[in-house]
């Protein structure tokens, strides 16, 4: 394949930006070799700077649902815009995306929309604070829930990809507010609340781990989280940022019948551009300014632009069998890895929620982020390379997920694990 073009990219990207990227993972650092650069996309195909083309399962990281430029949602963002990029002040398409996730999950009674997942994270975590009164908040290793102070926590994600344990530049206090306990863990969870649940606010945590290679949550799992925050007066906030709309339509809560407190949500809201959310039950939800007293703002929050995308995306997406054919786009890969990993006698193991799964280089079980820090990661990079060789764009790093979307047809199935079968023999 062709690199002139993105190799030049590249070195000026170095003079300009930090380590040539504006978000870590994105520098290759854990699978070796440059980055392209991407000029454009269609479906489920993304062109780079020299003409390359790749079938594409990273899709800008999940939001991607129905694929590149989708012409429902590129139509939607063109009215918007001709009307105005950014107003600051309430527009009716606030109110029907609202409506739209409120439909779709019905825990939500209201909703506030943010301009990132991390925003959603932290300000649900400031809101249960402020609810309950109390300062303590838990969050499961390995789990992900954006960059903000206190969240970088053995936060799996971008750290687990480039090694870092935790982040500088986060006072010791704010680390101190933060108790962690493994992810399928319940004994663990009840020796933290044995000790602390008179001051714990909050478990935050991916109900399915997206941030660690995808895991899931063992039977009973959830439930054992909704029961013991019950008995101690605490929130569960589900951060489904990433699982909300691909572990099942309804997001994990659905999939797996848990009502959690409070939920954030992120990437398919937006449809490609940024934005985020949280929501819950009026009663939690009224203590957030102007109603309440817990103040949280933004000047872009509910963008005109992000907010038709998302509401042309959930559209879409709720059409009958619209969802289903990305959960079984990635079920028929997964199967079709599996029997290729068989031939050619390379363990792996898989997960899938969804349309959003994981291809382990490890003989499994992974129960948790100590189990998927076990991953043959070089075994992978030599997948993921070959595989790009090939035309097919995974995800630069073992501990990320893997997604699908509507525009993932029979022959793009077909393509990739031709492509798979090959790179396989040289592992």
């Amino acid at each position: 394949m062709k690199s002139d073009v993105s190799a030049k990219l590249w070195r000026e990207a170095n003079q300009v930006l930090v380590g040539g990227v504006n978000s870590p993972v994105r520098a290759f650092k854990a699978v070796g070799g440059n980055p392209f650069f991407a000029v454009s996309g269609k479906g489920a195909v993304v062109t780079d700077a020299d003409g390359n083309e790749y079938i594409d399962y990273v899709l800008s990281w999940g939001p991607l649902v129905l694929g590149h430029a989708h012409p429902v949602v590129v139509e939607a963002v063109r009215k918007a815009l001709e009307k105005g990029s950014s107003f600051g002040i309430p527009t009716e398409a606030e109110i029907r995306l609202a409506e739209r996730i409120r439909q779709i999950m019905p825990s939500i009674e209201k909703v506030r929309l943010v301009n990132s997942g991390t925003e959603a994270t932290m300000s649900a975590i400031r809101l249960a604070r402020g609810f309950t009164g109390r300062d303590l908040i838990v969050k499961l290793e390995g789990c992900y829930h954006g960059h903000a102070d206190g969240l970088l926590v053995k936060a799996g994600s971008g750290l687990a990809t480039l090694g870092i344990p935790a982040s500088p530049g986060i006072p010791a206090a704010y680390a101190q507010c933060t108790l962690t306990a493994p992810y399928n863990d319940l004994d663990a969870m009840r020796a933290v609340f044995d000790t602390h649940g008179a001051n714990i606010a909050c478990i935050i945590l991916e109900p399915v781990v997206g941030n660690a290679g995808v895991i899931l949550p063992e039977p009973g799992y959830l439930q054992g989280l909704r029961d013991l925050t019950k008995r101690h007066g605490a929130l569960l906030i589900f951060d489904e940022v990433m699982s909300g709309f691909r572990a099942a339509l309804g997001g994990a809560q659905a999939r797996y019948g848990i009502t959690p407190d409070l939920t954030t949500l992120g990437k398919v809201i937006g449809g490609g551009l940024p934005v985020g959310a949280y929501g819950g039950p009026a009663a939690i939800m009224d203590h957030l300014a102007p109603v309440g007293p817990v103040y949280q703002a933004g000047t872009l929050a509910g963008n005109p632009l992000a907010t038709a995308a998302g509401l042309a995306t959930l559209e879409v997406l709720a059409e009958p069998g619209a969802y289903e054919s990305t959960e079984n786009a990635l079920t028929r890969l997964g199967k079709g890895l599996a029997e290729i990993a068989h031939e050619t006698s390379v363990p792996i193991f898989q997960t899938q929620a969804g349309s959003m799964g994981c291809l382990f280089f490890h003989e499994g079980p992974i129960r948790n982020y100590a189990d998927a820090a076990q991953s043959d990661t070089a075994r992978y990079a030599r997948f993921f390379r070959g595989m790009l060789e090939r035309g097919v764009y995974l995800a630069p790093s073992q501990f990320e997920a893997c997604f699908t979307s509507t525009a993932h047809t029979s022959d793009t199935l077909d393509r990739t694990l031709s492509a798979a079968r090959d790179v396989f023999r040289t592992l």
